[in-house]
C-alpha cells in the first residue's frame, strides 16, 4: 500500500517562512493528484493548494502570491512553500494525493498524509 509523508511544519513568526514536504512511498503505483489542505481549529478543511494532472495549480484565494505548490515526480513528492505567513495560516496541514495501484486494479483511491503542524505566532 502507499503511504503519505509529510514534513516541514513548525513554530514561525508572522512574516517568515516554511517549506512543507510530502513524499509518497510504495510500490506500482501512480500519482494522479496531490495537493495541500489545512484544517484550523473549529474550521473546515479547506484546499490550500494542488497540482493537477494536466500540471494547472490552483490556489485558495487566502494564500494567492503567498505559497507556491510544486512537485517532483521522481522521488514522488510535492511541496509547498509558505512565504509572508500570517497568524491566520496557523493549522494542521495535510497532503493529499489520488493514487492509482497494481493492488487496487489501477482504480484510483485518495491518499491522506498524517498532517503537520503550522503555527504562526510572535
Amino acid at each position: 500500500q502507499v503511504q503519505l509523508v509529510e514534513s516541514g511544519g513548525g513554530l514561525v513568526q508572522p512574516g517568515g517562512s516554511l517549506r512543507l514536504s510530502c513524499a509518497a512511498s510504495g510500490s506500482a503505483f501512480s500519482i494522479n493528484y496531490m495537493g495541500w489542505y489545512r484544517q484550523a481549529p473549529g474550521k473546515e478543511r479547506e484546499l490550500v493548494a494542488n497540482c493537477t494532472s494536466g500540471g494547472h495549480t490552483n490556489y485558495a484565494d487566502s494564500v494567492k502570491g503567498r505559497f507556491t505548490i510544486s512537485r517532483d515526480n521522481a522521488k514522488n513528492t510535492v511541496y509547498l512553500q509558505m512565504n509572508s505567513l500570517k497568524p491566520e495560516d496557523t493549522a494542521v496541514y495535510y497532503c493529499s494525493a489520488e493514487i492509482s495501484t497494481v493492488a487496487g486494479a489501477w482504480r484510483p483511491s485518495d491518499y491522506w498524509g498524517q498532517g503537520t503542524q503550522v503555527t504562526v505566532s510572535s
